[in-house]
């Protein structure tokens, strides 16, 4: 069995595409500790609530894989505030436990602005004995009605060719949508309808794909809406877990507000179970 740690592991939706191609968790380490229970309510392997910047590499077990999906928010377009392309420190640390690990494969997963980051690249594609890879974007809706892209880094010491998912049917929204919800709608979403922000709400129908989900939206339900039909409205929780590939049977801790968050900031289990078939073909 191909064994793995996952890092930054949020809800799981990478831990979770990994294992259903057939990838064996080992050790799943979150500092956020509802991020944990929701872990621990889906999986059995171990579930660290640590800081990884304080964790010591070599007391670690040893994997095959290290994954490693740490936040995006410093990557994103709007992030460059000050024109410093140099990220945090959190992938620093990560990269400290590949190059004292080192792993048969590392993966970093994350939003393609963060090749604009010279210093964070750098270091994650340098690494001696390594041969990389970068397939970005890799698109969600490939699998999902949602426009996401991402970059996926691989870093492997033998040579490997990543084959890109294949495009099959586009899902959309009205094939997420629960029937008839009942929804709270806060008063500010109608405000914003009417246009009393500086920004619109972005408005899908049910025959569109929504914009990418974001974990911003559990404190802002205003700003993603979709016109089912009926009327114009919020996503459920539950269509949020769908768009990002959750599987209805998945269970999440937390007020609805943080399942929001969550579910924002997971990777695509689908885009997870993707990157567990390369593995697998890189292992066969």
């Amino acid at each position: 069995m191909i064994t793995c740690k996952s890092y930054f592991s949020g809800a799981g939706g990478m831990d979770l595409g990994l294992k259903e191609a057939g990838i064996e968790i080992i050790r799943s380490y979150e500092i956020d500790q509802t991020c944990c229970k929701t872990l621990k309510q889906n999986f059995s392997h171990d579930i660290h609530q640590e800081d990884i910047t304080k964790i010591t590499v070599l007391d670690q077990p040893k994997t095959d894989i290290i994954v490693g999906t740490f936040p995006c928010q410093k990557y994103s377009s709007g992030a460059n505030i000050n024109n410093s392309r140099t990220g945090d420190d959190l992938f620093l640390h990560f990269f400290r436990h590949i190059a004292l690990e080192r792993p048969e494969v590392y993966i970093v997963e994350n939003v393609p602005g963060m090749r604009k980051f010279t210093v964070v690249m750098e270091a994650l594609t340098r690494l001696p004995d390594y041969y990389i890879r970068i397939e970005c974007p890799v698109k969600a809706n490939i699998w999902l009605p949602q426009n996401r892209k991402r970059l996926i880094l691989f870093g492997s010491k033998k040579p490997f060719n990543v084959q890109y998912p294949l495009f099959n049917k586009q899902t959309l929204l009205k094939d997420v949508l629960e029937k008839d919800p009942e929804v709270n709608i806060p008063d500010y979403v109608q405000s914003r309808l009417n246009g009393a922000y500086r920004d619109r709400p972005i408005i899908s129908s049910i025959n569109d794909i929504a914009p990418c989900c974001i974990a911003h939206y559990s404190k802002d339900l205003s700003t993603r809406l979709v016109n089912d039909g009926t009327r114009i409205r919020p996503y459920t929780v539950r269509e949020y877990s769908r768009l990002q590939g959750f599987p209805d049977d998945f269970k999440f801790s937390g007020e609805s507000s943080q399942i929001y968050r969550q579910v924002g900031n997971a990777v695509p289990p689908p885009m997870g179970k993707w990157i567990g078939e390369q593995i697998q073909r890189y292992f066969n």
